[in-house]
């Protein structure tokens, strides 16, 4: 691990302000980091099952706590290579179907090495879903679309963090990165 759960909450976080809320790539991080309603756990296991397993606990707790309106699932120690973090990500969607968690939950996936299908491994725009650990954010499909009714032209989201990354390049998403461990 690269370091107390503590410290891996505390960086995932500076990504989070750095990053995320920061270049603005998603507008409604903000708003829940204000007001403290994302939950962070980190699983320690390289063991895809246990991994799964923390994922399928944090759905269950948060059909339980309706405070809780996130949870980021930080994994600092599984899947180092994109294309296995990819698998991971698959199996965790098909819980979310075998568990009738579909239109309630979905997941977004952050990883250290993304890289979006068509670019390549140094296109700047795979810097909106790097993060500095392999994670699977659970959303609540609920809030995710009331958010998205109350956000102007929401469907320009993605396009408008791709110009903004590569008007910025690489060289700035790396020290920004790296500012955040």
């Amino acid at each position: 691990m690269s370091g107390t759960e503590d410290q891996i909450i505390q960086q995932t976080k500076n990504w989070i302000l750095q990053v995320v809320i920061g270049c603005n790539f998603c507008p409604f991080a903000a708003r829940e980091f204000k007001l403290d309603t994302i939950r962070f756990r980190v699983e320690p296991s390289a063991d895809n099952a246990a991994c799964l397993h923390a994922f399928m606990e944090e759905c269950k707790r948060l059909d339980e706590e309706d405070a809780i309106e996130t949870t980021v699932v930080i994994l600092p120690n599984a899947v180092p290579d994109f294309d296995d973090y990819l698998e991971l990500l698959h199996m965790a969607e098909e819980l979310l179907l075998e568990f009738d968690y579909e239109g309630v939950y979905q997941v977004a996936s952050f990883h250290p090495l993304y890289i979006f299908a068509g670019a390549t491994e140094d296109d700047a725009s795979n810097y909106t879903n790097r993060s500095i650990y392999p994670m699977l954010h659970l959303l609540r499909e609920d809030s995710v679309e009331k958010a998205l009714e109350k956000y102007p032209d929401a469907e320009e989201i993605p396009e408008r963090n791709i110009r903004y990354a590569n008007e910025k390049g690489m060289d700035y998403f790396k020290k920004l990165w790296e500012s955040c461990l």
